[in-house]
């Protein structure tokens, strides 16, 4: 049996290892034809134009800017959902609730994207003057996406505060909502970063949602009303076959895949850091 186990993990540490060697040995191969001032310093992108740029910050901006809307959508109404279901809620209730929630991240991301592009999308349009494919539309379904991520690693980590520390603060003639807001969450504030960043985190990463409402066109923009492009919409544009395998166009796929790679490490590690920097412990 320990055998078995360990093989497991081999398989698994060896499959990470497989993927992260073959990406960066391809990215290699483009910085070989792109140098780093095309990629990190040119503001256009337009690898597969008859004349080409390489220029990343396009597709990081766009990234981001979704990633900014959904989060300022799923972190009110994932924290909101956890204190209530947490401080609030009665058992039976919460039981009933709970997985409903959950149900959100059970929906396909393709149906998040179509019905940001047949439901959202007119509706925006009827309210402001928004571009067929939008960053706002993809960023709004993005964060109900993403609110049962924040909801219920938040939800964990409020729970997790002792029952004490509660009381105490009842004792002290604290109001229920003062509790909560200056004792309870202080105290789960590490569990709610985290569920904040592992959100954001799986933002940066989402792919279809933002493919099918938010367009492909990579512009330099802060503006939710146009249409973007993001790191992981070209990715899967170019998986489509547009580019001959080994082509520079091709090799593009792997340095975005790359630079999507480490802003997701980054992103991990700091959750870890957080929920162990900030960490409380009880007796």
């Amino acid at each position: 049996m320990a055998l078995i186990l360990f093989v497991c993990a081999f398989v698994s540490v060896a499959t990470t290892l497989g993927i992260v060697a073959i990406i960066f040995s391809e990215t290699w191969g483009f910085f070989q034809e792109v140098s780093f001032a095309q990629f990190f310093l040119d503001t256009r992108w337009t690898p597969l134009f008859a004349t080409p740029h390489f220029g990343i910050w396009p597709l990081i901006n766009g990234t981001f800017l979704t990633t900014a809307i959904a989060m300022s959508v799923a972190v009110p109404l994932g924290l909101s959902s956890a204190i209530y279901l947490a401080e609030y809620a009665k058992p039976n209730l919460a039981a009933i609730l709970h997985p409903a929630v959950e149900l959100l991240a059970g929906i396909p991301t393709v149906v998040y994207g179509y019905f940001a592009l047949l439901v959202v999308t007119p509706t925006l349009r009827n309210l402001f003057p928004v571009e067929i494919f939008n960053a706002l539309s993809a960023g709004l379904m993005m964060g109900i996406m993403i609110t049962p991520t924040v909801g219920s690693i938040s939800l964990d980590a409020i729970r997790a505060v002792p029952r004490s520390l509660r009381e105490g603060s009842y004792a002290l003639g604290i109001t229920k909502l003062e509790t909560i807001f200056k004792v309870v969450l202080p105290a789960a504030l590490s569990g709610i970063m985290a569920s904040i960043i592992l959100g954001m985190s799986r933002a940066v990463g989402e792919t279809m949602t933002v493919l099918i409402a938010a367009g492909s066109q990579p512009r330099l923009t802060l503006n939710p009303f146009e249409s973007i492009a993001t790191m992981t919409a070209f990715m899967a544009e170019i998986s489509g076959g547009d580019a001959p395998r080994g082509s520079l166009s091709f090799k593009t796929l792997y340095a975005v895949g790359a630079v999507l790679f480490l802003i997701t490490l980054v992103l991990n590690l700091a959750s870890y850091w957080i929920s162990h920097r900030f960490k409380e412990k009880y007796d």
